[in-house]
């Protein structure tokens, strides 16, 4: 956590016009709970940014080809490789909610480890793509 105060208050329910609410209510909705988090009260404060983000967050992490924890450690090693201490402790407690043990915490953040340092290196180093990696 960063120890600063947001730049835009959060928005209560108390104080959400009804466009807020209603997306407040599907968020309680589809997670089946009563909590909604920091990240959707600071961008209610932009209705049409939060009703947006939600739906499209919403439309990616739902239902599709890969299973809901998989998609949750993709966005935990984006996060950390982006420096997203919020997404990071936000999308590791809905990981573990979808079974994530500790052990596969660790493993995944070494992977993540290791993905950056050869990102960095092939980068650094500008080394040619081989013929048979490239997509045909």
């Amino acid at each position: 956590m960063s120890g600063l105060p947001p730049l835009l208050p959060l928005v209560s329910d108390a104080d959400a016009p009804p466009e807020v609410a209603a997306v407040y209510a599907d968020i309680r909705a589809t997670r089946g709970g009563d909590f909604i988090n920091n990240f959707w009260r600071v961008l209610a404060n932009d209705p049409a940014l939060l009703a947006r983000t939600w739906a499209d967050l919403k439309a990616v992490m739902g239902k599709g080809s890969l299973d809901p924890l998989t998609k949750e450690l993709v966005y935990i090693a984006v996060s950390v490789t982006n420096g997203c201490t919020y997404c990071i402790n936000s999308h590791t407690a809905s990981a573990r909610a979808k079974g994530m043990t500790d052990a596969m915490l660790a493993e995944l953040i070494g992977v993540v480890g290791m993905a950056n340092e050869t990102n960095r290196l092939v980068t650094g180093l500008q080394v040619p793509v081989d013929e048979e990696f490239l997509a045909r």
